[in-house]
């Protein structure tokens, strides 16, 4: 009966064991509504922490920075434009070959050349070879080059000087020594990593060097990345020098 008559006054004013009437909500929260708050304030923290990870991860990694830039008094006179340009990426990791070729070959492209990826005309049996390689060049009407090798960084200190002599002055006569001084560059390991990656322009017409950068990527997060900074960096790098659009 007791419960009967409050179900018949539940507008009425509740009271309590002394007959002293009290307040109570219009409606009590349900359980969920309850939790709104804390799942307000989780949603928050997961979004902060996402963005110090992300802050972090960019201080981490960083796009290509070019420590030395050699280049031609014969630089000014060249431009790609139009002509047949072979994208040559000297390394023993064919996923980062082909890729790097890819990549570059159509950033050429783009900027009015005709890239070619080596990997393309070049036969693997013949590819690290001067001798066997140079007729594919020759029979493509390949102008230019663009030829990018992880290198060790102790090339750094003697960058300057090693671009303006040597093998290095020769397209052919770089070609074989560049494939015999492959290096393997650790992508995405867990320890700080530096690659340095040397990036040389030929005029093939001539046989000779006429722009020489080595560049530095710090902790690259995939071989994706690091390849399409890497190409983003060397394509700003010649259209400064007015070699391509």
């Amino acid at each position: 009966m007791r419960s009967e008559a409050l179900s018949a006054n539940s507008d009425a004013p509740m009271t309590n064991v002394q007959g002293v009437p009290y307040l109570i909500p219009e409606r009590t929260l349900q359980s969920h509504e309850r939790l709104r708050p804390l799942a307000g304030r989780e949603t928050m923290r997961r979004a902060w922490i996402a963005v110090i990870v992300t802050t972090v991860s960019a201080s981490l990694s960083a796009a290509p920075t070019f420590l030395d830039v050699w280049k031609s008094p014969e630089v000014s006179r060249l431009n790609f434009k139009g002509q047949t340009v072979a994208a040559l990426v000297i390394t023993d990791n064919q996923s980062l070959q082909m890729s790097g070729e890819e990549a570059l070959a159509r950033e050429l492209t783009a900027r009015g050349g005709t890239g070619l990826a080596t990997y393309r005309f070049v036969p693997a049996p013949e590819l690290k070879s001067a001798e066997t390689a140079k007729a594919w060049f020759e029979r493509r009407g390949v102008k230019g080059v663009v030829a990018l090798r992880p290198v060790s960084r102790d090339i750094e200190k003697s960058a300057k000087v090693a671009f303006a002599s040597g093998y290095y002055q020769s397209f052919w006569g770089y070609y074989g020594y560049g494939w015999s001084q492959t290096t393997i560059i650790p992508i995405g390991t867990r320890t700080t990593t530096t690659i340095g990656v040397e990036t040389l322009v030929y005029d093939v017409t001539s046989d000779r060097l006429v722009w020489a950068a080595v560049s530095e990527t710090r902790n690259p997060d995939s071989l994706q990345a690091f390849v399409k900074d890497l190409v983003d960096a060397v394509a700003k790098e010649m259209k400064k020098m007015k070699m391509v659009g």
